[in-house]
């Protein structure tokens, strides 16, 4: 296990899991950092977050400080993550965040598992497609996005799922939810699927929100007003 210090907060990483550019990124604090300050900026005590694509547990951490650990839920469908995330949230002070091993998937997905791509880097891992490495190709368990939103009624759901983010964006999600903090990957994507994310949310009733928005990472917020 590698270890590395962000800010206070001490993450141990697997070596399998490595590759150079992530270990430069936790080393120097860019791992993650415009989801850090959109987290900081928007979750408030009495927030319930949903932490999917939680990696490391950063993220879940950050969300615990400010609502509660008890008050979040990670989940991570890397099972080469699943002890270094739970020491994680352990020796930071998150002991009651539960966790979840899966990948999240849209609710037209009929099977109980999916394929899902374990890559070098654990911050690239994701759903497996036709070009995926058949020798990095694992099956986990698949969860359907909107029984998550049901059984645990997030008040804000910080997303980074590395390409998945489109289907997920096209369903119904429940009015508990009032912030979406998402990472989007456009090199994955032509323009037509960025609109696409966007629109798909906003027949959500969700619009963009300025403060937190940073590149690639977007926040948006439900509009009842």
């Amino acid at each position: 296990m590698a270890q590395f210090t962000l800010k206070d907060i001490t993450l141990r990483v697997p070596g399998k899991a490595l590759t150079k550019p992530l270990r430069v990124a936790l080393e120097t604090g860019r791992y993650e950092w415009n989801e850090r300050d959109a987290i900081e900026r928007h979750v408030k005590p009495g927030d319930k977050v949903l932490d999917i694509g939680a990696g490391a547990g950063y993220i879940s951490i950050i969300a615990g400080r400010a609502a509660g650990p008890e008050n979040v839920i990670s989940v991570e469908g890397n099972p080469v993550m699943m002890e270094a995330l739970r020491h994680n949230l352990d020796e930071n002070g998150a002991q009651a965040t539960q966790v979840l091993h899966g990948a999240v998937v849209a609710d037209n997905f009929d099977e109980d598992t999916v394929l899902f791509a374990a890559r070098d880097a654990f911050w690239s891992s994701s759903i497996a497609n036709e070009k995926t490495n058949p020798d990095k190709i694992v099956e986990v368990p698949a969860l359907k996005l909107s029984a998550l939103l049901d059984e645990h009624q997030p008040t804000i759901v910080s997303m980074d799922v590395e390409g998945g983010e489109l289907e997920l964006c096209q369903q119904p999600w429940p009015p508990c939810v009032r912030m979406v903090v998402m990472e989007i990957h456009t090199s994955q994507y032509p323009p037509s699927a960025v609109k696409a994310i966007f629109d798909g949310m906003s027949r959500n009733n969700m619009t963009l929100m300025p403060w937190g928005t940073r590149g690639e990472v977007i926040v948006l917020q439900r509009c009842d007003k």
